[in-house]
């Protein structure tokens, strides 16, 4: 069994559940590989004791990893999702940071969901991804074009709000006057879109969502509408340019450039315990079904 370890910051006490990691896997005999940079801030932080400078890295990921491990929060996941890409690769999220929607195994309770994991007790959880070309091309937009969460458009540098001309098919949707436009899978229901008053939606669902950001129309309302659409965007503003994100990756586009989002033709699969669900998630996540009048 080969597995990769990657996180982007370190976050308090995590080497014990780094350690806790490396001897589960340690049991199995599995190849161990954890990333460059992580792997350099974990021996800069003073607080660890141990050293692991003696593990093996990699810098990029291929075919012949079985499992990949990111400890972090949901943005960890995000990042690891550009180096998993098209590969196919579950991946593992060990949630060490806050809400965790997609960074599911707690670190309370680490030991007995990697011995889970390790036995093969688990269900992979299938989720979309959404792609993005422009038109003109733009060298801003880097080749890796593809989002798990959303795509959104939005003002820059100005307090002015921008015009973001929307269609479905070819065919004219509206034009929201806003702060921006997020067009998010079912995944990126409970991030940014959920924050501007998006709709939760299963992420096994075969939809997109369109939730404007602080709209100046105020019949603008989130809309789902089936994943196999294609979204063009084109944006008008008082500035020359405006800011386009996928995930957490930001291009600066020139005005009136078109973008073109479509579903991808590949997924990401993540790694859920037997006993976990989407229910149960939300449930604990929005704390859901608890009764906080005492």
């Amino acid at each position: 069994m080969k597995i990769g370890i990657y996180g982007q910051f370190y976050h308090k006490n995590s080497e014990i559940y780094i350690q806790m990691l490396l001897d589960a896997l340690q049991k199995k005999a599995a190849k161990v590989l954890i990333e460059e940079n992580f792997l350099e801030i974990i021996n800069q932080n003073q607080e660890i004791t141990k050293n692991f400078s003696e593990c093996s890295t990699f810098t990029k990921l291929d075919s012949s990893f079985d499992l990949f491990f990111s400890i972090g929060g949901d943005g960890t996941i995000l990042k690891a999702v550009t180096f998993v890409g098209d590969l196919g690769i579950p991946i593992v999220g060990i949630n060490t940071g806050r809400l965790g929607f997609l960074a599911t195994i707690q670190k309370e309770t680490i030991t007995e969901s990697l011995n889970q994991i390790l036995e093969g007790e688990y269900i992979i959880s299938e989720r979309s991804l959404l792609t993005v070309e422009t038109i003109p091309e733009s060298e801003e937009v880097p080749t890796l074009n593809f989002a798990l969460n959303e795509v959104a458009v939005n003002r820059r540098n100005t307090t002015s709000m921008i015009k973001v001309e929307t269609l479905v098919n070819d065919k004219y949707l509206t034009s929201y006057w806003s702060d921006g436009l997020i067009v998010a899978t079912p995944t990126g229901s409970t991030g940014y879109s959920l924050s501007c008053g998006g709709p939760v939606i299963d992420p096994d669902s075969k939809n997109m969502i369109l939730t404007p950001i602080a709209p100046h129309n105020l019949n603008a309302r989130p809309l789902v509408i089936a994943d196999s659409n294609t979204v063009t965007l084109k944006v008008y503003g008082r500035e020359e340019t405006f800011l386009m994100s996928m995930d957490s990756r930001i291009a600066t586009l020139k005005n009136e450039t078109k973008i073109v989002i479509k579903k991808a033709d590949f997924t990401i699969k993540l790694v859920q315990l037997n006993d976990d669900s989407f229910i149960k998630t939300l449930r604990k996540k929005l704390l859901w079904g608890e009764d906080k009048r005492n």
